[in-house]
């Protein structure tokens, strides 16, 4: 645990430096799995990237999700940090948000937070992963109409084709019929992590253990080249918990995904560059708690089944997968992070 001297000033900016973010995100790269993965060329010009320093020491990272209100958001690190990185460099009206709970003080410095149950940040690797075989197929782009008809039944997203072809999708089908079907939110060849996404069962096939099948296979694929595997789901879903549990995916961390809206000034107030140039001064001993989490999924419940653990199209980033009773994830809002789309 690091911790910020008192009385040296805490100074937030924009950055584009990947090895001095990525240096700071890989303290803890389970919790900050989808920041990892934005780190990559491909996702990295797609978001804007902040930092604060406290006497020369990186203290916080930010980072915002380039597209339409509300998109994605992640903070991690010291909460001074974070206030000065909402109040200086990342300033949208309305984003959703993931960071940990001890950081909520730092973020209702400039936005209104939304209620909403803690998220369970899950993950699995090659020695801890328990496959559930079942018939499934691997689903192409020209499929992707038949997976947004799936998904129009309980998410509030639409995937493009170029979200099938970069990501991996599996799917089950009933008489040609496409009826279960999980994917991925974002993918890091350079960091070797995957984060699972996006599973939804037909309400006329759930408890049948599809979406535990799909959730599998889409796992199994992303372990041929992946050290880490993460999902996120609500912590108020324990039969969704132990659907994953089977699978061999274990709890790391809880945290906050929520909608913000901005209560501060949408401009700097004219003392922000006095501000930068000074700095301000952090809490006594204040501790760095390094907490993480990214992109989520709005609030919506489309469906009165609780759905999956994940965003689906790109624009808010991951939220909860809601399960069925019998701990197999059906249905519900979630956005999710494809290239045309906000996240």
């Amino acid at each position: 645990m690091t911790t910020v001297a008192a009385g040296r000033g805490i100074v937030a900016h924009p950055s584009t430096d990947r090895a001095l973010l990525r240096g700071f995100l890989e303290r803890d790269r389970l919790f900050a799995a989808y920041a990892v993965c934005d780190l990559d060329e491909r996702e990295f010009g797609r978001a804007r990237w902040a930092v604060a320093t406290a006497g020369g020491q990186l203290v916080a990272v930010g980072m915002e999700y380039t597209g339409p209100t509300p998109q994605s958001m992640f903070v991690l690190g010291h909460n001074d940090g974070i206030a000065a990185i909402l109040r200086d460099v990342l300033r949208p009206r309305a984003a959703y948000i993931s960071a940990a709970t001890p950081a909520l003080p730092a973020l209702a410095q400039s936005y209104r937070i939304e209620p909403g149950p803690a998220m369970v940040r899950m993950a699995v690797d090659r020695a801890s992963f328990h496959p559930y075989p079942a018939p499934v197929e691997r689903l192409l782009p020209v499929e992707v109409g038949e997976l947004n008809r799936l998904y129009q039944l309980g998410f509030a997203a639409w995937l493009p084709s170029g979200a099938v072809a970069e990501g991996v999708y599996f799917g089950v089908r009933v008489a040609g019929r496409l009826v279960a079907a999980a994917g991925t939110h974002v993918i890091s060849r350079e960091a070797r992590m995957g984060v699972v996404g996006n599973v939804m069962t037909h309400a006329e096939y759930r408890n049948r253990g599809l979406a535990k099948a799909v959730t599998s296979a889409v796992t199994a694929e992303l372990l041929r080249y992946c050290d880490d595997v993460v999902l996120n789901v609500r912590s108020d879903n324990p039969p969704a918990i132990a659907a994953y549990q089977a699978l061999g995916y274990v709890e790391h961390c809880r945290f906050e995904e929520r909608l913000i809206r901005r209560t501060a000034p949408a401009w700097p107030s004219i003392r922000a560059p006095f501000r930068r140039f000074f700095g301000s001064r952090p809490a006594q001993d204040a501790q760095l708690t390094y907490d993480q989490a990214h992109p989520m999924t709005p609030p919506v419940d489309a469906s009165p089944d609780p759905i999956d653990a994940d965003p689906v199209a790109d624009p808010p980033d991951p939220i909860a997968d809601p399960i069925a009773p019998d701990g197999e994830p059906t249905a519900g809002p979630e956005p999710d992070r494809s290239p045309e789309e906000p996240r």
